[in-house]
C-alpha cells in the first residue's frame, strides 16, 4: 500500500482503523515518513504504541484512540484504509473534503463506490492469497 502511494519522508501517513500500527510503523521505518494511526479500540492503541517503541520510531508516529469517522485527516498526504466498502463510502466525503489536492488514498480490498481508482494493483500475498489494492489521488472535488 505504501509503495503504491509512493510514500516518502515528506509524507504524513494516516491509517484509519490502524490496529497494531504496522502501516504507520512501516512508513516510518522504510520511508522516514511521519504517521498517525487511529483506532477506536484502546487495546490496539496500546499494542501500536508498544510496537512503535520496539521499532524505535515512536518519535515519528502517533496513535489516537478515536472513531475514524470523526478523525481530522487534514494534515495527511496519504490515508490508508482496510475497511469495508460501506465504511469507505462514509469516509469518502470526509476525506475528499479534508485532504488537499494530490493527497493519496489507498484501500486494501475495498473500493469507494463509483469513484474510479487512479490505479489498481492485484497480487498474491506471501501465503498465495489474491489481494487487490486501490489508489485514488484527490483533486479538490468533494465526493458525496
Amino acid at each position: 500500500m505504501l509503495e503504491l502511494a509512493g510514500v516518502t519522508q515528506d509524507d504524513v501517513v494516516y491509517d484509519l482503523g490502524c490496529g497494531d500500527g504496522r502501516i504507520v510503523i512501516t512508513a516510518a521505518q522504510r520511508f522516514g515518513a511521519r504517521g498517525v494511526g487511529i483506532d477506536f479500540d484502546p487495546d490496539r492503541i496500546a499494542e501500536a504504541n508498544a510496537n512503535a517503541k520496539r521499532a524505535g520510531v515512536q518519535h515519528l508516529v502517533t496513535f489516537i484512540e478515536q472513531d475514524a469517522m470523526a478523525a481530522d485527516v487534514s494534515e495527511a498526504t496519504v490515508v490508508t484504509l482496510y475497511l469495508l466498502s460501506s465504511s469507505n463510502m462514509k469516509l469518502r466525503p470526509i476525506l475528499t473534503r479534508q485532504l488537499r489536492p494530490a493527497s493519496r488514498i489507498v484501500s486494501h480490498a475495498f473500493r469507494m463506490g463509483d469513484w474510479e481508482p487512479d490505479e489498481t494493483r492485484h497480487f498474491d500475498d506471501e501465503l498465495g492469497n489474491p489481494r487487490t489494492i486501490y489508489l485514488w489521488r484527490t483533486d479538490g472535488t468533494v465526493r458525496p
